[in-house]
């Protein structure tokens, strides 16, 4: 009786069609998921070609997106590695097949290509990683070869068990033989494997319960070799004379067919038997590792490793503790919370940049709980909102093994120099390496400063061509001829579009035309854009410009403000994507016309420029608490004068990554009354965000000052959460000199004005684990009812919004709008931006605008100096009593402490 045919092409077929719908169960799972395959192949071998066609049009049919990338005969090694590199880098990837042979006209080593394709993209199974698992029968952590792979899945067809059955193999290629030899061993059948120097073949072969042959020799296996009854899997591919073919030869394998099959239980045909399994089982593979992708990259399922803190007790100094305490290799972070590796721009061991296209990957997974720290009205030395955040998230990831988020602010390097020292919280609740948090960390703020300065520059010197030009020659130098001809650039036609010209052809334009565009006619007393320095320099605060004999008379009084304060730091706080960053920096009002009308960066063509310049700016930065938990720090726009708070995107890509149970704690600048009033009507307006609980900042020192039980500020900054539904927690932060009444007083008194809990932290000696209690606050707050609302309608009239803050949240009786903010209520309202929402501009140190008046001021009028627009952030914000714009050094700066070891180039005075 002969032998049943084991059908390649049928068992494919059903393979393919499982793998058809895993990839539809997967795209379930993440609709933007796909399975990617990448063939590469150098030269442009024929053979090649076709097999590759075959992989091709098999990942299509199933749905694996596919690339064939195709090097040419000059690549040389070096060319090839870096291709391989660049794939094993793409997360989009899961599968890498270098094609071979390699074509090439260099000499290239097959070994060290194929081992450099990474071992979890190697589906070929051909590096020696997978080689090494599947000897040592590491079955379920590898890539087993196609080739092998596909025989194993015939063999399973047939219903024989392997177990137990003598199996013989014969070849012993890396491709085929080793690997099926091994497969056949860890399913417990007992393996002989033959080659060229085994004595009595035929004797060997007739022993076999399962017999596979790859060894490239046609039909040499004759049919009275194989045992009665076996189980025949050819993957010979042999061709031999045939006159009868067209082509003059026909396929056979190593197997002799005809007798084989009338001694054979089950055979393979050639073709149509293990050539067809290859594909197959190749795109398996892939689907495997995209499987594993998925499952080892499921956001909020995080593998993450905590640093144990060693406390000493006295509390060293930030510096020391920052350095006892050996940071994690930043990559080995990145992994530990989801973040892929092309995700990532490593700058340095410490830090790193996160890619924005990290969004569209996490697009569809739930946020987690959203937590911002804010505090009473500080005192000139701050009250550890900073610290209270490092700590409550050391407490919930290292202590509570929840997965947390910090993100915070990047700080300026003027106050590190004058007089408030570092950011990066303090004691054993630190963000580190301090002094690079501190310090340039990766240049963002340098950035904002090169892209603020250059609208600055790009305002007077259009100013000064405008006065000494006329209408044609500012027009031909500012559309000067490119060959023969003029072109507008694509920022111009932004701008002709704006005027309502629809013309792209620079000689169509009339004259009138011209001088509309070539000429922006800024009202040099309108100007509101300054420049801007990192630096303490009170100095600057009110200088002249254009004093050089080369301005020819064109001077103005101008001023600096603090890097910080720049409108366009305020706008990558408040960006949501890179088009977006586009548009508002475009949108940003520096001046007004002669005639009344915005003069925009976009009017000044600079608007492409400064999204260039703020390209690297705009991804956030990751760095790490003391105790190893991920901590985001990106933008840092003054509180007092911007909306004090970190980035959008920072908060949304770590909401993403936590999970559903997990937490993401941001800081809002100052007292609740500056930056979490600006948290709620600013941030949360524009990235539709909603916090779960706010966390609220007391220290006795604070309330000692505010004349505790009679002029009660946390009271007052309690009310002020509650104004917008959400429930409050008060961390009473902990110093060694307060009392344990005063802590308990503090506690009661924050439950009786309307707390959901107050407790006692301790983190700044403790770190983590002294703000436990905290963060199980938090946890249940978090469960607690809420009902988020903003305190004003946009669509209220400006001074209407101003005083609502005003009262509710001051506690003024009312406002005085002075001649110059009446002005600009009229001048933005007729300008079409009087519905943006309000960024008050005032002292810190009091609800008031006078620092003097602690506590709880009241039967206070708020004087409204002057009203500004910043359009592209979006908002107006007024001005509240006199307040500098860039800080002055005190008489002792910190500068006097901080130096630079030469041997161990460690900086020193930074605290």
């Amino acid at each position: 009786m002969s032998a049943q045919i084991i059908s390649g092409k049928e068992v494919s077929a059903q393979v393919r069609e499982r793998l058809k719908k895993d990839v539809e169960q997967m795209k379930l799972q993440d609709p933007n998921f796909r399975p990617g395959l990448v063939v590469l192949q150098v030269g442009d071998r024929d053979d090649s070609n076709l097999y590759i066609s075959m992989k091709m049009k098999a990942a299509a049919e199933i749905g694996i997106n596919a690339t064939h990338l195709r090097l040419p005969k000059t690549a040389t090694e070096d060319e090839v590695l870096h291709s391989i590199r660049e794939v094993n880098e793409n997360s989009s990837v899961h599968g890498l097949i270098v094609q071979l042979p390699l074509d090439s006209i260099h000499k290239i080593d097959t070994e060290k290509v194929t081992n450099a394709v990474a071992p979890e993209k190697d589906v070929d199974g051909l590096t020696s990683i997978n080689a090494g698992k599947l000897s040592r029968g590491d079955l379920g952590d590898c890539f087993i070869p196609c080739t092998p792979n596909g025989c194993m899945e015939l063999i399973r067809q047939t219903g024989v068990s392997v177990a137990g059955k003598r199996a013989v193999v014969i070849g012993r290629s890396k491709i085929v033989g080793a690997p099926m030899h091994d497969l056949l061993l860890w399913s417990h059948a007992t393996v002989t494997t033959c080659h060229s120097k085994t004595v009595d073949l035929a004797g060997e072969v007739g022993k076999a319960d399962i017999l596979v042959v790859g060894i490239g020799k046609a039909e040499m296996v004759k049919g009275d070799w194989i045992k009665k009854g076996a189980v025949v899997i050819d993957c010979g591919i042999n061709h031999i004379p045939d006159e009868s073919k067209p082509s003059g030869k026909r396929v056979v394998g190593d197997v002799h067919f005809a007798s084989a099959k009338e001694q054979a239980g089950f055979i393979t045909p050639v073709p149509g038997g293990v050539g067809p399994m290859t594909v197959a089982m190749l795109m398996a593979n892939t689907v495997l590792s995209a499987k594993r992708f998925l499952e080892g990259h499921q956001p909020g399922r995080w593998n993450i490793s905590y640093t144990t803190l060693n406390l000493q007790k006295p509390v060293p100094s930030d510096i020391v503790i920052s350095r006892s305490c050996v940071p994690k290799p930043i990559d080995r972070l990145a992994r530990e919370v989801g973040l892929l590796s092309d995700e990532v721009e490593l700058y340095g061991k410490t830090k790193a940049k996160v890619q924005l296209h990290i969004i569209k990957r996490l697009q569809k997974q739930p946020d987690g709980k959203y937590v911002v720290v804010t505090g009473i009205t500080p005192t000139p030395l701050g009250e550890g909102k900073s610290t209270t955040t490092i700590g409550l998230v050391q407490a919930l990831g290292a202590h509570m093994k929840l997965n947390v988020f910090a993100c915070v602010r990047q700080p300026s390097q003027g106050p590190t120099f004058g007089i408030k020292g570092g950011a990066a919280g303090g004691g054993y609740s630190q963000v580190i390496p301090m002094e690079e948090f501190n310090l340039h960390l990766t240049g963002d703020i340098h950035a904002i400063t090169a892209a603020n300065n250059l609208v600055a520059a790009a305002i007077d010197a259009r100013i000064f061509h405008e006065s000494t030009q006329s209408d044609k020659a500012l027009y031909n130098r500012l559309v000067p001829l490119s060959g023969e001809q003029r072109k507008f650039s694509p920022i111009q036609i932004n701008r002709l579009k704006k005027l309502g010209i629809e013309k792209t052809d620079p000689s169509a334009l009339t004259d009138e035309e011209i001088t509309r565009f070539a000429r922006l006619d800024i009202d040099p007393s309108s100007i509101t854009w300054q420049r801007v320095l990192d630096t303490n320099d009170r100095f600057l605060r009110k200088i002249t410009i254009g004093q050089s004999p080369t301005e020819k008379g064109y001077t103005r009084e101008a001023q600096f403000d603090i890097t910080v304060a720049s409108e366009i730091m305020a706008v990558l706080a408040l960006t949501s994507s890179l088009e977006d960053m586009r548009q508002r920096l475009a949108k940003m009002v520096v001046a007004t016309s002669c005639s009344g009308e915005p003069i925009t960066t976009e009017d000044l063509g600079v608007s492409g420029a400064l999204t260039v310049l703020m390209k690297d700016a705009i991804k956030p930065n990751l760095m790490q608490t003391l105790e190893g938990t991920p901590v985001f720090v990106h933008a840092g726009p003054f509180a007092n004068i911007a909306h004090g708070n970190s980035s959008i995107l920072a908060d949304k890509i770590a909401l993403r990554l936590v999970g559903p149970e997990g937490f993401v704690v941001t800081e809002a600048g100052f007292g609740a009354d500056i930056g979490m009033e600006k948290f709620f009507n600013i941030k949360c307006r524009y990235s539709g965000l909603r916090p779960h609980v706010v966390v609220l900042v007391a220290t006795v020192r604070a309330l000692k000052i505010a004349f505790i039980l009679k002029n009660h500020n946390m009271r007052k900054q309690i009310e002020n959460a509650q104004h917008f539904g959400v429930p409050v927690v008060v961390a009473v932060n902990a110093f060694k000199t307060d009392t344990e009444a005063e802590l308990d007083l503090i506690c009661d008194m924050a439950k009786a004005a309307g707390a959901f809990d107050a407790v006692r932290c301790f983190h700044w000696a403790e770190g983590g684990a002294g703000a436990v209690a905290l963060g199980q606050a938090v946890q249940r707050a978090c469960e607690a009812p809420s009902n988020f609302k903003f305190l004003y309608d946009l669509d209220l009239p400006i001074a209407d919004k101003i005083r609502i803050i005003a009262q509710k949240i001051y506690g003024a009786d009312d406002i005085q709008l002075l001649p110059d903010a009446q002005h600009k209520v009229e001048l933005y309202t007729k300008q079409g931006f009087g519905s943006l929402p309000i960024c008050m501009a005032k002292t810190h140190l009091s609800l008031s605008h006078e620092a003097d008046k602690k506590g709880v001021p009241r039967g206070f009028i708020l004087p409204i100096r002057d009203i500004r627009a910043s359009v592209g952030a979006g908002f107006l914000y007024p001005l509240v009593g006199t307040m500098p714009t860039i800080p002055g050094l005190p008489t002792r700066p910190c500068f006097y402490d901080i130096d630079l070891d030469p041997e161990t180039d460690q900086v020193n005075g930074l605290f």
